[in-house]
């Protein structure tokens, strides 16, 4: 696989190529990052063929949004997909501290969840303006779910049915300010949930599908069947995939280590990268038009792009199937 290669949504005039980049550390996600090195990170993808980005209003408080705004419009316009995001207002706020939720150095915009329609229409409006951009081509719903929410998902969740969020959305897209619409989260479950409810096109789904997480298979083989496309981020699980000790934000528990050490036996034996197993594996599946990546600098940029290019036998994936790591039921003849 080239990262070049495109997949198409279904139902909509929206092509992905299969590697996209993630811009939450464009953010200052977890360190200061300099406008050169995410620069560096956006020209790296840029040469390497990808022209699908991914951006939020919260991601550094809006900094992501504005510096990679001020990176891809200096671009044609046709030669590009950008996505970004709903469910946060940012507003402006001389309160905003040296840290807040892992961005460091934010702008002094503090989010407020709302999921409501005219919060939408007005995050949108608020993202046009940051990116200097009048139809990104992607809207996700940002950050919706029992697990982010807890008791309060109820009351979110509601504010996109009944308080017409899904509306706004499907508005947009008739309007042809944006081409396709879904969620961007960390839950499966409300994936399913918003096909129930919505006409959504395509959805971002971090850390959940991945080497390790197979239990979202039977929603993206639902995705595939009914023309749902599938982002994933997060393949790397927090970065345990990559090498350090980490799942979903925090120290990797016993049994996730065990496992991981079997998928790293296998890639010995095949002569596998384990990163490249970690970014290849998403893409295999049908549903799954592109893989999203972050990348603070170049050199982070490369070593994705080089990792997801690499070849890898089939002997690998039946031989970790073979094992029990991954689901017998995972695609893994390609897309």
């Amino acid at each position: 696989m080239k990262v070049s290669d495109k997949r198409r949504l279904r139902n909509r005039d929206v092509s992905f190529t299969l590697m996209g980049l993630g811009c939450a550390q464009m953010g200052n996600l977890y360190r200061l990052t300099p406008y050169q090195e995410s620069l560096g990170a956006f020209e790296a993808a840029w040469d390497a063929g990808i022209r699908y980005f991914d951006t939020a209003p919260f991601y550094g408080y809006t900094r992501s949004e504005r510096r990679l705004g001020t990176m891809v419009t200096d671009h044609e316009r046709d030669e590009y997909v950008l996505s970004t995001k709903v469910g946060r207002v940012m507003l402006p706020d001389n309160t905003v501290g040296a840290e807040e939720d892992a961005f460091v150095a934010p702008l002094p915009f503090r989010p407020k969840y709302d999921y409501s329609y005219d919060a939408i229409m007005r995050s949108f409006e608020d993202s046009r303006q940051r990116l200097g951009m009048f139809a990104p081509d992607v809207l996700f719903v940002h950050d919706i779910g029992r697990a982010t929410h807890g008791d309060l998902h109820q009351h979110y969740w509601d504010q996109l049915t009944k308080g017409g969020g899904f509306r706004a959305l499907g508005e947009l897209r008739v309007a042809g300010l944006v081409k396709a619409i879904g969620l961007g989260v960390n839950e499966w479950q409300v994936i399913a949930d918003a096909m129930d409810e919505c006409d959504i096109d395509v959805s971002m789904l971090a850390g959940r599908y991945t080497l390790l997480e197979q239990e979202s298979l039977a929603l993206l083989d639902r995705c595939h069947r009914e023309g749902v496309g599938i982002v994933v981020a997060g393949a790397f699980n927090s970065g345990l995939l990559a090498g350090n000790r980490k799942f979903n934000y925090a120290e990797a528990p016993a049994d996730i280590l065990a496992r991981v050490g079997e998928i790293e036996a296998a890639c010995e034996a095949e002569g596998v990268a384990m990163q490249a197993a970690a970014l290849a594996f998403p893409a295999l599946h049908p549903a799954v038009v592109t893989v999203v990546s972050g990348a603070r600098n170049a050199e982070q940029m490369k070593a994705n792009v080089g990792w997801f290019e690499q070849a890898i036998p089939a002997s690998f994936w039946t031989r970790l199937k073979d094992k029990g790591v991954i689901s017998t039921d995972a695609a893994v003849a390609g897309g």
